[in-house]
């Protein structure tokens, strides 16, 4: 199988004033080039500490206690990305390895217009070929589903719909090799739900971008995903091919998550079943 990231037995903590805490505790994991991979579990399973490592974005009290992280460019030489530092790790960042962060629709500067923000990334990261920057903002906008005229425009005269949207233009602005997006439908409606999980799928569809997108809501992964990883605990638990991790999930763990996904049908039975349990009482 031809894996864009490979993850071995990576072990991640926290120093806290009670002792180390362990929240990554020895993940192997592999992303299949070209594949949406979700990663599921509950708050504080160690998802997102499993992200911002891969990025290089742990912070102190984190550290990392063992493992590797192999990462494989589309055109380039494998890479050990616990290894990286200053410009190389820069080199790596956005071109090669991007990411929608948890909360993202707070991530835009709110004193600047959204071509601006696009700007900084993008002479930032690839100061050699800017090329036409009106054109090419449009063109990412619109692969969102965004107008043109959206790039004048400043974070508080958007949706929240649209600045995840934004966002994720900006993630994909350098046709990263992989996006990990964590939690990216969060406090979003259920129609905006819905587009922004269409744009996803339209990113690896007509763009070739890998995609691992971190989620507790199950409903996403049903929607979304090609392969399903299971976290408990800080450990991976299961890992499976989407349907058959719907169909017959093996880790108690994961037969809980898929349980907890609401059922309208039964809801409407024992709705309809309370409906007449009240006119019997009437009659």
């Amino acid at each position: 199988m031809n894996n864009v990231l490979e993850i071995r037995d990576l072990t991640v903590g926290y120093h806290t004033t009670s002792g180390d805490n362990i929240a990554v505790d020895g993940v192997s994991l592999d992303v299949h080039r070209g594949e949406i991979l979700g990663i599921a579990g509950e708050s504080g399973c160690g998802k997102t500490t499993l992200a911002t490592t891969v990025l290089r974005l742990l912070r102190a009290p984190g550290y990392v206690a063992g493992g590797e992280v192999v990462f494989h460019p589309n055109d380039g030489e494998s890479i050990d990305l616990l290894s990286l530092a200053g410009r190389r790790l820069r080199a790596v960042r956005w071109q090669h390895l991007s990411y929608l962060p948890q909360g993202s629709m707070n991530s835009l500067n709110p004193v600047a217009n959204v071509k601006s923000q696009f700007v900084d990334v993008i002479k930032a990261h690839t100061p050699g070929r800017v090329g036409n920057l009106d054109e090419r903002i449009a063109e990412l906008l619109h692969r969102v589903g965004l107008e043109p005229e959206v790039a004048k425009m400043y974070p508080h005269e958007l949706s929240g719909g649209m600045k995840q949207r934004v966002i994720m233009a900006i993630a994909v602005a350098l046709e990263p090799d992989l996006l990990i997006a964590d939690e990216p439908t969060t406090a979003l409606d259920v129609t905006v739900q819905r587009l922004v999980l269409q744009n996803l799928a339209e990113l690896r569809e007509k763009y070739g971008v890998t995609l691992a997108v971190i989620t507790h809501d199950m409903g996403v992964h049903a929607q979304l995903v090609d392969r399903v990883a299971v976290m408990s605990e800080g450990k991976v638990v299961e890992v499976g091919d989407v349907k058959q991790i719907f169909a017959a999930p093996t880790h108690p763990y994961t037969q809980d998550l898929i349980a907890s996904i609401p059922n309208l049908d039964v809801h409407q039975r024992e709705k309809a079943g309370a409906h007449r349990a009240v006119e019997e009482r009437a009659s």
